[in-house]
């Protein structure tokens, strides 16, 4: 009896074995089966996903104690850069130049401007910058010239190979002035006053959208574009990784044997206030965008493709600047032809469109416009800041920087910092005496010049608490150091605890992620306050934005975001927050400070 009871139990336990493994083989097939593959990844080329930094040589580091920053400077501190985890460089101009523009007006596009050092110096740079890692763009001005280049001088005295150059027509006789003439039009330059000068030399008007000094190339002539491309070909040829190309929607004005051999007047704009040399009276429909302007930078897209071709090495780059609406913009991508132009157009639009007055929505719907506008295959851009306009922790709140940065990193495409915004500078006071901006001496008085001052948002960088916040040993510098610079500078913030810059190298480190690289996206907003931005790929860490703009708090709702799920980690928080990387949020519901900004992990998408 004992032993068929043994028997029993024996021949129920390997039946429960045979079932538990039954099920367990099951349970695996099944995994097997259902197991979610990891994507395909297509590589990404180097620009394509890169940190592209914005350096303002003048104002970046002096080393021979003039006050003005140099190439010299910039060699040294390139290792701030892979601190920073920054990929590519551009500088703002290096060439020779009388600086009326600080750069923009160029004399010679091929010598390095004597204040900023010699060709020796630009090559070291170059050498180094290859040897961390880091690309380097120029910022190439093909729109204008200086009066005092030689183009220029050999156009004014009719030199058979370079009279047609430049824009030149002859004048209208005044009606109420026999001894007057009168400029070829009423087009109105961006500096203010008439954009054509007279040339006693010449007797014609010369064209100059920007300052009287900055004469305008004719680009319907082909020498002039050929020329162009001799001096890409001489920067290329140096080791250059490409360009920022300047003031592209100012290439081409109407074609006067179109208009009966004369220039046509530009619409009135109808604005009460403005007088008839103001930039507004008019409506720019003959001097800005006209689609002529596209074909020249697809020339130049093929030029660059072909130098690639032809000498190997890494991608060379078109860059594209220009203020435009958001369908001319577009065209700089290139045409439904199968034409290519830039690599890719600045996205200004956080610089245009918003502001510390605007609301989570429209952060989302600016975001959105640029996303949808693009052609599909085509990489986008975050741009916050430039040279032309006020930094962005002064145009937002110092409380959004980090917000602000996290957007930059995290939306798909190339990040784009101007100097100083790794740190959070604000821009520095610049008094009408100090002023040296063209813009703001032809626009504006001593008392309306910062309405059209840059030179605050072109104050020396802010390196230490030490004299001239590190930047130069001059008893004066160009410009004034901003006053808060013992406070707010890059030694003190790569010393404490928590900082901007902190806040900077973590964003960038986590671009090199997975998802940030290759994964979807998602933008909604939870409110007017905040809103958020969603990245994943399957089978890698989901990563969401939580960012509220608005001066006070904000409840949000975590369920509202489908593809995460608490508990979840806090990877990055802006320096105004309470909670810290390693945080973990185990409830739906959380608040949001004013201004605060949080990067989550969270796991894979099932």
């Amino acid at each position: 009896m004992g032993s068929c009871k043994a028997l029993g139990i024996t021949a129920a336990l390997f039946l429960g074995l045979i079932l538990v493994g039954g099920i367990i083989t099951v349970a695996v097939l099944w995994s097997q089966d259902n197991a979610v593959d990891p994507p395909i990844i297509i590589p990404t080329d180097w620009w394509e996903h890169c940190v592209l930094y914005q350096i303002y040589p003048r104002s970046f580091k002096d080393t021979d104690g003039d006050g003005i920053g140099d190439l010299k400077g910039i060699t040294q501190e390139l290792e701030h850069f892979v601190d920073a985890g920054v990929d590519a460089i551009w500088m703002s101009p290096i060439f020779a130049s009388p600086m009326v523009d600080f750069g923009y007006d160029i004399s010679n596009f091929y010598e390095i401007h004597y204040e900023y050092g010699t060709m020796e110096d630009f090559e070291a740079l170059l050498e180094k910058a290859h040897r961390l890692g880091i690309k380097v763009l120029l910022d190439f001005v093909p729109n204008h010239a200086s009066n005092e280049s030689d183009y220029f001088k050999k156009s004014e005295a009719r030199d058979p190979e370079y009279e047609d150059f430049f824009v030149w027509a002859d004048g209208i006789p005044d009606p109420n002035n026999a001894s007057n003439i009168l400029p070829p039009s009423n087009w109105v330059s961006q500096f203010d006053g008439s954009a054509w000068q007279w040339s006693p030399i010449r007797q014609q008007f010369y064209l100059h959208q920007f300052a009287v000094q900055q004469a305008d190339f004719n680009f319907r002539n082909e020498s002039v574009r050929q020329e162009m491309k001799n001096i890409m070909k001489f920067w290329l040829d140096k080791g250059a990784d490409g360009f920022r190309v300047d003031a592209l929607p100012f290439l081409m004005e109407a074609n006067p044997d179109d208009y009966g051999g004369r220039y046509p007047d530009d619409p009135l704009s109808g604005k009460i206030g403005l007088e008839p040399h103001q930039l507004g009276y008019t409506i720019p429909l003959y001097t800005k965008d006209l689609i002529e302007l596209y074909d020249v930078v697809y020339e130049w897209r093929e030029y660059v493709d072909q130098y690639w071709k032809e000498n190997g090495g890494d991608t060379r780059v078109l860059l594209s600047e220009g203020y435009a609406n958001i369908s001319m913009t577009m065209l700089y991508y290139g045409n439904k032809q199968g034409k290519f132009g830039a690599h890719f157009p600045f996205n200004f639009d956080f610089i245009t469109d918003v502001s510390n007055n605007s609301n989570a929505r429209d952060f989302v719907y600016t975001i959105q416009k640029w996303l949808t506008y693009k052609p599909f295959a085509a990489t986008a851009n975050w741009v916050f800041g430039n040279h032309d306009n006020n930094r962005m922790a002064t145009r937002f709140r110092e409380d959004m920087v980090d917000g602000l940065n996290a957007l930059a990193m995290i939306l798909p495409g190339v990040a784009v910092t101007y100097q100083g915004e790794e740190i959070g500078m604000q821009d520095g006071y610049v008094s009408w005496e100090d002023t040296v901006d063209v813009e703001a001496l032809n626009r504006g008085d001593n008392e309306t010049y910062m309405l059209y001052s840059r030179d605050p948002a072109r104050t020396p960088y802010q390196w230490n608490g030490s004299l001239n916040a590190g930047f130069s040993t001059a008893n004066k510098t160009w410009l004034p150091v901003a006053d808060n610079y013992k406070e707010l500078n890059l030694q003190a913030q790569k010393a404490a605890n928590v900082s901007h810059f902190k806040v900077y190298q973590k964003l960038t480190a986590l671009r090199k992620e997975m998802s940030m690289i290759h994964g979807d996206y998602e933008v909604r907003a939870f409110s007017d306050r905040s809103f958020y931005v969603v990245r994943n790929f399957r089978t890698y860490d989901t990563f969401v934005l939580l960012f509220n703009v608005a001066d006070t708090a904000d409840i949000i709702n975590l369920t509202r975001i489908q593809d995460i799920k608490v508990p979840s980690t806090v990877e990055v928080a802006s320096i105004h927050s309470s909670r810290r990387a390693g945080d973990v949020i185990e409830e739906n519901l959380i608040q949001l400070e004013a201004g605060e900004a949080l990067v989550l992990r969270d796991a894979p998408l099932e």
